[in-house]
């Protein structure tokens, strides 16, 4: 019975005041960080990785406005068959040991598409993985809306 009371009585006032001592030894308490010590805010946070996907209009001005590299990454015989005009070409699965066709300029834009997008996807992430920073993944070669 002693037990159950204590129980009942010590273990919630040790779980307040454990929780308590962590709040004010993490800082916690209001206006104790300086501003070198806080955490950045949102707007101050990286960037996300790359540019929006299965955007277009995006697509068409950073190809046609900044000179960006349309990539199609789908297989040789694909290409074969038809592409987009000015497109370079290097298969989704050969893209690491081909970075050279990509250029060094790792801040130029560049615009990848397949048939429905999901290679472009592992396409751009590879770029991304290999230091690229503005990769857009079109989607599809029929998704090109670009007079």
């Amino acid at each position: 019975m002693v037990a159950g009371m204590i129980s009942r009585t010590l273990v919630p006032g040790l779980a307040l005041s454990l929780v308590l001592g962590l709040a004010v030894q993490s800082g916690c308490s209001a206006g104790s960080a300086t501003r070198e010590e806080s955490q950045p805010t949102v707007s101050e946070a990286a960037p996300a990785p790359g540019l929006p996907d299965r955007d277009p209009a995006l697509a068409c001005k950073l190809v046609k406005e900044q000179g960006a590299l349309l990539l199609d990454v789908r297989s040789d015989a694909e290409f074969a068959e038809g592409h987009l005009d000015g497109a370079a070409h290097v298969p989704h699965d050969q893209i690491a040991g081909r970075l050279g066709e990509v250029g060094d300029d790792k801040n130029r834009p560049i615009v990848t598409y397949c048939r429905s997008g999901r290679r472009a996807h592992a396409a751009k992430q590879t770029l991304l993985d290999a230091g690229y920073t503005q990769v857009t993944n079109l989607g599809g070669m029929t998704d090109w809306k670009c007079p």
